[in-house]
C-alpha cells in the first residue's frame, strides 16, 4: 500500500487508513494468538509481554514492513510451548486458529457497518481496515511454516504424519515461504483472488465500490 501511495495510486487518507487497518489487524491476531495459548496453560506469551494490545510489542521488522509496503506480510510471531499445554495437540491447534480466526471477526464486524450503512463519511476507511483483516487471515492460513496455515495443518494431521510434515518444515518452510512471497510479487491475483472474494462476501461488495461512495 505504501508502494501505491508513492507511486501515487492512492491518497494520503487511503494510506492512513491501511496503516490503522495494520495495526488494529496484527495486533488482534497476535493477542488472540498469546491469550489463547495462556487459557490452555501456556505463560510464555505472558511471561515476554506479549498477552498485551500494545501493537509495538507484536511488531516485526520483516512482516509487518512488508504489509505495510506491499499490503501482504505478518506480525511477530507469539512464542509457545505445547508442553505447557494439557492436550499439546488440540491446543497447539487452537492457538494457530485463533489469529486468523480473530481477523476474520473482525472484518466480519468491520463489513457489518458498512452494510448497516452508518460509517458516513469513514466509510472508505472502515472498508480499507476490514480488507486489511481479511489480507492477514487468508495470508497466515496458507499451510507453509512458519505460518499459521502450517500449525493448523499440523494439528489436523495424523500423528504420525505430523511430526514428518514438522520435520519437512524444519528444513524447508521458511524457503517455501520466501518463495511464495515472490510468487506473489509476480502474480499477485494467486492471493488476491481469496482476499477479494472474502471481502466481498463479508461486505456485499467489492473493495472499490465502499471507496468511491
Amino acid at each position: 500500500m505504501l508502494f501505491s501511495y508513492i507511486e501515487g495510486q492512492v491518497g494520503l487518507g487511503e494510506l492512513v487508513a491501511w496503516l490503522l487497518g495494520v495495526t488494529l489487524a496484527i495486533t488482534v491476531h497476535e493477542f488472540a494468538h498469546a491469550r489463547r495459548a495462556l487459557a490452555a496453560g501456556d505463560t510464555t506469551a505472558l511471561a515476554m509481554g506479549r498477552v498485551t494490545l500494545n501493537p509495538l510489542a507484536h511488531y516485526d521488522p520483516i512482516g509487518t514492513t512488508l504489509f505495510i509496503f506491499a499490503g501482504f506480510g505478518w506480525a511477530k510471531p507469539v512464542p509457545v510451548n505445547p508442553s505447557n499445554f494439557a492436550h499439546p495437540r488440540k491446543d497447539g491447534l487452537w492457538v494457530a486458529l485463533w489469529g486468523p480466526l480473530s481477523n476474520a471477526l473482525l472484518a466480519a464486524f468491520l463489513a457489518g457497518l458498512l452494510r448497516l450503512g452508518i460509517t458516513g463519511p469513514y466509510t472508505g476507511a472502515v472498508a480499507i481496515m476490514a480488507y486489511a483483516n481479511c489480507v492477514l487471515a487468508i495470508f497466515n492460513l496458507i499451510p507453509i511454516g512458519p505460518l499459521d496455515g502450517g500449525h493448523i495443518l499440523e494439528g489436523l494431521l495424523p500423528p504420525k504424519q505430523a511430526a514428518q510434515y514438522v520435520m519437512f518444515q524444519q528444513q524447508y518452510g521458511r524457503f517455501i515461504v520466501i518463495g511464495a512471497i515472490f510468487v506473489i510479487f509476480a502474480r499477485p491475483g494467486v492471493l488476491m483472488l481469496p482476499i477479494n472474494a472474502a471481502f466481498e462476501l463479508l461486505s456485499g461488495m467489492p473493495l472499490g465500490y465502499w471507496l468511491f461512495l
